[in-house]
């Protein structure tokens, strides 16, 4: 596990009055009632609908909306935008390609996922595997399908590394996205016996005689109905040891297939005996059914009120802020869970009503998120609208996704190996949550790859990505290119999140045009544009834009979704 990081500004405490769980590493954490942030309610949203509330909406389902996506929102309505984003994409994406010359197994260019294992080649095939998946992120469309693929990637978590089969790996992630718009209840069925979580947490080791609690006790603490106050040792309100060590019998008998990649059942492994849970589970019974019984312990566990509250917890952490405080509790979660249920587990109805609810306008729920390096880096690319090898060129084009995936492994977060079962600090650790993101280690990591991108820009395979600056500019609107206050509004519009001071203002016009008056900008980028193979005139806009985009990346609130 990492070391924790360093936090900038520190959340409430936890106070005497707080049950021991909430201060613990798998913290589910509802602050006291003194502690309420706001009042808003699940209400649905009625304000001003117009570029800023798209772009609040697309930054927290999209991985860094561009301009011309919030503009085409902003011209929609509500409704018709979250209809767009709860559509699932029609087909699934092509499968991970290989692009290096060391698997021998296949072609460059075509896919090894239906290929025979062989340790020699699995290193290359798990980064072609990541690579693929970020390549996702930066593809996306306005869907909310690849956010919410990997908020069940922090949820019922496997790492690439421990697993050691990218085969495996991909058919996780098939089934991820396959149901990241749909039904909690069945993707909990599936994932449980996909071949990657039998390997993960040793459920292909369980049998009578022997159960491997492993996953029973991830499942019920980190999965779906989660601890509660503690009661005795080992014991919480949600579940108990016994609970724990009957899940366990109930799941034996599976495992995992290397060829080809799926997941099996043995009879002769798997425990006969009737399994009884504690009275948090009602004292219910499950009788041995064989190949099915798993279903029959996940139907159980989704019986239960708090599994349903535990899951809107964490959408609510990964759609608006990280306080639960007791009116939060109260007027948000307990009906979205309640939604959750009567919607027999379907998650598009709840992001519905989130999304669309006076709640998540709430100006205190805007720009209050701090951005984690997929969305920062992915977004910094998106938004910038940077130009990416295309998929005639798979070598050059993974290229660069591994390039990335390698700049958010520096920011702490790599895609297919969340730290540990639990996922990404950011969403469970109290008091800082998501402040964990920044700290002396990433933070510089985060300058170096904007003012990479707004400079030279990165080269490999004989190919470079960087910030054009001026195709970007001219995609503005003529006379807002030429206005410098105009221009730089409608970079900030774009970039950041919350209103800046008139302060803040004045220090980017300074970058943009140091110790010059504003008709300065207008008489060189109309001098500019009459002579765009000018160098000199080229050399002189492009300088005062990267200088001003420097300068606005620089801001914490750049940091902020």
């Amino acid at each position: 596990m990492r070391a924790p990081a360093v936090a900038v500004r520190k959340a409430p405490a936890a106070t005497q009055q707080d049950p021991p769980e909430t201060v613990s590493r798998y913290a589910n954490k509802v602050l006291p009632t003194f502690a309420s942030r706001l009042t808003s309610t699940l209400t649905p949203y009625t304000g001003t609908w117009g570029e800023a509330q798209a772009a609040h909406l697309l930054r927290r389902c999209l991985f860094g909306p561009t301009r011309p996506e919030i503009q085409t929102a902003a011209a929609s309505t509500l409704t018709a935008v979250l209809n767009g984003l709860l559509t699932a994409p029609a087909t699934a994406p092509d499968p991970p390609l290989n692009v290096s010359t060391t698997d021998t197994s296949v072609a460059i260019g075509t896919t090894w996922t239906a290929e025979v294992f062989d340790q020699n080649f699995e290193g290359v095939r798990r980064t072609s595997l990541r690579d693929w998946w970020l390549g996702q992120l930066l593809t996306q469309n306005t869907s909310l399908a690849e956010k919410m693929t990997l908020f069940w990637h922090n949820h019922f978590v496997v790492e690439f590394g421990d697993i050691n089969d990218a085969r495996m790996g991909y058919e996780y992630c098939r089934l991820l996205r396959q149901h990241a718009l749909g039904n909690v209840k069945q993707l909990a069925k599936d994932v449980t016996v996909t071949p990657a979580m039998l390997r993960y947490l040793n459920g292909n080791q369980s049998v009578v005689g022997a159960p491997n609690e492993n996953y029973g006790r991830e499942l019920l603490e980190l999965f779906t109905v989660g601890k509660g106050p503690l009661i005795a040792a080992g014991n919480y309100t949600n579940y108990t040891e016994a609970d724990v060590q009957a899940a366990a019998k109930v799941l034996t008998g599976w495992r995992d297939q290397a060829a080809p990649v799926g997941s099996y059942f043995t009879a002769s492994r798997h425990d006969t005996t009737t399994k009884t849970f504690s009275s948090a589970f009602g004292n219910a019974t499950i009788t041995s059914s064989g190949a099915t019984e798993y279903q029959s312990l996940i139907n159980l566990i989704f019986q239960q009120a708090e599994t349903a509250r535990f899951i809107v917890r964490k959408l609510y952490r990964w759609f608006v802020y990280y306080v639960i405080d007791a009116q939060v509790e109260t007027d948000i979660i307990r009906p979205l869970a309640t939604l959750l249920v009567s919607s027999n587990f379907e998650v598009a109805p709840v992001l519905r009503t989130l999304l669309s609810s006076e709640h998540f306008f709430d100006v205190q729920n805007q720009g209050c998120l701090i951005k984690n390096p997929l969305d920062f880096t992915v977004g910094l690319c998106r938004q910038m609208q940077v130009a990416f090898p295309p998929a005639s060129g798979a070598v050059a084009q993974y290229g660069m996704w591994n390039y990335l995936n390698a700049v958010t492994s520096l920011q702490q977060q790599v895609i297919g190996d969340p730290p540990n079962v639990a996922g990404w600090a950011a969403y469970y650790q109290t008091p800082q949550f998501h402040e964990l993101w920044i700290n002396a280690v990433t933070l510089p990591r985060r300058n170096q790859i904007t003012d990479l991108l707004i400079g030279s820009g990165y080269t490999r395979n004989g190919v470079k990505i960087v910030i054009d600056v001026l195709a970007l500019t001219q995609s503005f609107p003529a006379a807002t290119a030429s206005d410098c206050n105009l221009l730089i509004a409608e970079y900030v519009k774009l970039m950041v999140p919350i209103t800046l001071t008139a302060n803040q203002l004045a220090f980017l016009k300074t970058a943009l045009l140091p110790g010059l008056p504003d008709f300065e900008w207008t008489v060189e980028w109309q001098q500019y544009l009459a002579a765009p193979t000018n160098t000199a005139k080229k050399a002189a806009v492009t300088t005062k834009l990267q200088a001003m985009l420097r300068a606005l990346m620089g801001l914490a609130e750049y940091h902020l979704s």
